[in-house]
């Protein structure tokens, strides 16, 4: 199969500004995925989708390719993922290069590896799948979170049932993480979703799940490198 890896790096950021190429460890943000992507021997081809050429250039430096630049309604910071992924393939093809399958990595996942994208991949291969998204354990258990009133009562906050259950009887919850979606390229142009019977979760440990949003997250994420 012919594989490509999206990653997504507008330069539009609000919440943190220039976010994607923020400084983590002496390396740009971004570089992290690029060079997990590299090293996983998973992709035809690594490509940042970008609306800068400085950027792009950053990008191009660690590894990947950045054959063309996004287009205006792509680069708002309303667009959809999947339509950046869409205005990717197509532009591909326009080049003459197809793929069998793209794996979406958010570079604001640096502590996503190499072998969780070859798990995962590895996954889509056992199972038929035509989707995998990775998702990990959710922080804290949902029988501990509930509505609160504007006068912050407790009653029934917790019923009695859910009060006198161990934790380890307790089944797990799990949440997107945002570190990788890997989909079958028809698929997704048919439907424009991977979500579907065939589309399945590859868990990573919630020490590897962090999601990168703003100064306070990069400098977690910063410590637990030196760490």
């Amino acid at each position: 199969m012919k594989n490509i890896a999206i990653i997504p790096a507008r330069s539009g950021s609000k919440g943190l500004k220039d976010k994607n190429i923020r400084l983590l460890n002496g390396k740009p943000l971004l570089a992290y995925t690029i060079e997990a992507a590299l090293k996983s021997k998973c992709f035809d081809v690594v490509m940042v989708s970008t609306d800068s050429k400085k950027y792009a250039k950053i990008a191009i430096e660690y590894g990947a390719e950045v054959p063309f630049l996004r287009g205006e309604d792509n680069s708002k910071d309303s667009a959809s993922p999947w339509e950046v992924v869409k205005e990717v393939l197509l532009k591909y093809k326009e080049l003459g290069k197809e793929f069998d399958t793209f794996t979406l990595l958010q570079p604001t996942s640096p502590l996503r590896n190499a072998k969780d994208i070859k798990n995962a991949y590895v996954e889509l291969k056992e199972k038929n799948a035509n989707a995998v998204v990775s998702m990990c354990e959710l922080e804290c258990s949902m029988h501990l979170v509930n509505k609160l009133p504007k006068s912050l009562s407790m009653k029934g906050f917790i019923s009695n049932e859910q009060y006198n259950k161990r934790r380890q009887d307790i089944r797990p919850y799990y949440r997107f993480n945002g570190a990788s979606y890997i989909s079958k390229e028809k698929t997704f142009m048919k439907h424009m979703n991977i979500y579907d019977d065939k589309c399945y979760a590859y868990i990573m440990d919630r020490s590897r799940s962090y999601d990168i949003d703003d100064l306070n997250d990069l400098k977690i994420v910063e410590a637990l490198m030196k760490k």
